[in-house]
């Protein structure tokens, strides 16, 4: 099913050969806006691909180019709490892979589990806990795509972790590096929960990307990682966690993401 897509997308969308994937998490959207020659295709027209049913995710392909390179933009992820098989998450990323993508970046808006990286700030993601109990290669394996017990030591690409740092070091925008963690959600986590976490190792808690990557990793494409921190997990702060918060922090932070991610996909691309 994986190749129908494939070629139902790139005959819709008239893709050529783009090299890199971008799929754009919670109040992340400003980045459409610097796409040129856009195509647009809605997920509710792919064949077997889900829908996204949650707020500032709009579900929809768009291909076209940055800095005059050929990109693939998500706009907008299915999460597993919306009722989605983990599988078909792993079947879209797969579909990516048959379109002869390369490249994934994975954005999304995170709570913070460390004081020290506050509400605004850009996160690289060097690591992942799955705590979601979920995993998208559950079922039979397609060996087309990657082997049965696929490592996840270098899920996030080494190499792209030290370019974007370079870039944003040239850029002077301010980032930080840590372990992303996800729950399955759609609740937000006790204060109790957020404690544990932090003690796990992770800096940084969400509802999504997680799936992905193991897809990603499992198909062999090199993987990029940004979190937008839009607030402190459950008991950091006085304020309760709430999706408009999230949306709104992200929006604020966008512009940056926007442009290290515009120098990026121009050196990389």
């Amino acid at each position: 099913m994986s190749n129908e897509v494939a070629a139902f997308i790139k005959d819709y969308l008239g893709i050529k050969s783009p090299k890199i994937a971008i799929i754009l998490g919670s109040g992340l959207y400003d980045f459409v806006d610097k796409i040129q020659n856009k195509k647009v295709l809605k997920y509710k027209y792919l064949p077997e691909f889900p829908e996204s049913t949650v707020e500032g995710h709009n579900g929809e392909l768009i291909c076209g180019t940055i800095e005059g390179k050929e990109i693939l933009c998500i706009n907008g992820r299915v999460h597993l709490y919306e009722g989605n098989n983990p599988r078909k998450i792993a079947d879209a990323i797969n579909s990516l892979k048959d379109l002869g993508i390369e490249k994934l970046i994975v954005t999304n808006a995170a709570g913070s589990l460390n004081k020290k990286i506050a509400p605004g700030s850009i996160m690289l993601i060097n690591d992942h806990i799955n705590f979601s109990g979920k995993n998208p290669l559950i079922g039979p394996n397609d060996e087309h795509y990657g082997p049965r017990f696929s490592a996840m030591n270098d899920a996030y690409t080494p190499k792209l972790l030290e370019k974007i740092k370079k870039i944003a070091k040239k850029e002077k925008i301010d980032i930080c590096e840590g372990v992303y963690l996800m729950v399955l959600g759609p609740s937000f986590e006790t204060p109790a929960e957020i404690r544990m976490f932090a003690k796990f190792g992770a800096d940084a808690v969400g509802m999504s990307t997680v799936p992905e990557v193991i897809a990603a990793a499992h198909c062999s494409m090199e993987v990029l990682g940004i979190s937008v921190i839009t607030n402190y997990g459950a008991g950091l702060a006085t304020n309760t966690p709430s999706h408009q918060e999230t949306l709104e922090v992200a929006n604020k932070s966008s512009a940056n993401l926007c442009h290290l991610l515009m120098m990026f996909i121009k050196e990389e691309g």
